[in-house]
């Protein structure tokens, strides 16, 4: 090779490579350049330069080839095919990382833990129930790898005191049963593992059956002698009627530690209360998505009904996915960073009516009544689905109990929720599995 070069030379090399870009491209003009030895300058120097250039050039390559350009085929015109073109291909691989350290930074302003509250009552404790269950005790949202969370999640299972309308593919699950609420009792915590069972006195409804409260607190008895796991009594949700209900049914289940469903600012939220106190249970604050109206129950509850802080958690209201979930979670994770940060009339655990998700006509109808809607999907799926994202979503809330039905949710739910507190090996769901005998 020549130890000289013209530009004017250039002009057939360019020509030889055939670039597209560079078609009808002359260099005009003449210059003729030394390039031996660097053209002139220190060997080392020149070699530095060197090898900067082909760095570069290694890089432009690169670029060229994810732009998707064929560049290894031009450079093996050049080069002529082998591996001389080897080196192009990607920059040398990184042996080793390097070391960097990760440090958690802790909220100074989390330092108000969760107030504790034990449903269920063992034997030692006056009661029948074959395990107490713990909610709160958190000292940080939910799930945090470095804040320990000293109580799992629980999930309490839907039983009614009669038969009521239901999504197919939940009823599916409790025909056998939806006539006798002790067996359909029996039947959520055999054979779907729930942790507790909610008892809902639909019936006492004047709108319904209007069952006296005394006949209704018999179903109550039934449950508590069906199942030794700790209970949530419900009433109809008619206002007039429900405090009455509480009181015949906290009444029947003295010492067992119930939770009664519950107290809100529309009912006589002050007999509620003075029933769980006098027959040792606690209640459920109920309020509608509104925070002050939360701490306005709970202070009341606190002060002017003297039930003790131990004796109190908060629902305050679970809005389903595409219903207004996003507003649920807004306001839940709002009541427990106010909590952790202090606030003591919401530094309580909260339960989520994740039921509710039933409610959502997307999680139980066949499919679209629109004509251009896309396809649904099949609802032995969707429904379960439906339930499972409403739970899970408020459980990064800070949701501590879940108050759900269909069986397919509970298991996903608790799979998930238990996996991410430590207790469970982590892998994922298979939601088909469980819910293919059902399609």
């Amino acid at each position: 090779m020549s130890d000289k070069l013209k530009l004017s030379d250039l002009n057939s090399i360019l020509k030889d490579l055939d670039v597209e870009s560079l078609e009808g491209v002359t260099i005009e003009g003449d210059i003729e350049l030394d390039i031996q030895g660097g053209g002139g300058m220190n060997p080392a120097m020149a070699y530095a330069l060197g090898h900067e250039a082909a760095q570069i050039s290694l890089h432009v390559a690169n670029i060229a080839r994810m732009l998707g350009y064929p560049v290894d085929q031009l450079f093996a015109q050049c080069l002529g095919a082998g591996g001389e073109t080897a080196a192009l291909q990607a920059e040398p691989a990184i042996e080793e990382l390097m070391q960097a350290k990760f440090d958690v930074a802790r909220s100074s302003e989390w330092n108000t833990p969760i107030q504790e509250v034990t449903l269920g009552a063992t034997s030692a404790d006056g009661g029948s129930r074959g395990h107490t269950i713990t909610l709160g005790g958190e000292k940080a949202m939910p799930f945090y790898f470095d804040a320990e969370m000293p109580n799992r999640n629980y999930v309490t299972m839907d039983v009614f005191d009669m038969p009521i309308s239901m999504a197919k593919s939940v009823k599916s699950n409790y025909e056998d049963v939806m006539g006798d609420p002790a067996e359909w009792a029996k039947k959520v915590v055999n054979e779907y593992n729930a942790d507790m069972v909610t008892i809902h006195l639909i019936s006492t409804d004047p709108l319904i059956n209007d069952t006296p409260a005394k006949e209704a607190a018999k179903v109550v008895e039934d449950v508590l002698q069906a199942v030794n796991v700790p209970i949530v009594i419900g009433g109809s949700g008619n206002p007039q009627k429900d405090p009455e209900v509480l009181e015949k049914a906290a009444e029947v289940a003295e010492g067992e530690r119930a939770l009664l469903a519950s107290a809100s600012l529309n009912l006589d939220y002050e007999r509620v209360a003075k029933a769980a106190t006098d027959y040792g249970h606690a209640v459920l604050s109920w309020t509608q998505l509104e925070i002050n109206a939360q701490k306005e129950l709970n202070r009341k509850l606190m002060k002017q009904c003297n039930v003790p802080r131990d004796s109190i958690v908060m629902d305050p209201t679970t809005a389903a996915l595409g219903y207004g979930l996003d507003y649920a979670y807004s306001n839940m994770e709002r009541i427990r960073l106010s909590a952790l940060m202090g606030d003591d009339e919401l530094n309580f655990p909260m339960s989520s009516g994740t039921t509710n998700a039933w409610g959502a006509r997307e999680s139980w109808m066949k499919e679209s009544p629109l004509k251009e809607d896309s396809d649904w999907g099949p609802r032995e799926y969707r429904g379960p689905i439906w339930e499972i994202v409403t739970g899970l979503s408020l459980a990064l809330a800070g949701n501590d109990m879940f108050m759900m039905m269909h069986p397919t949710s509970v298991q996903v739910l608790k799979e998930i929720t238990q996996t991410l507190y430590g207790n469970i090996e982590a892998k994922t769901p298979d939601i088909t599995n469980w819910i293919t005998a059902e399609v």
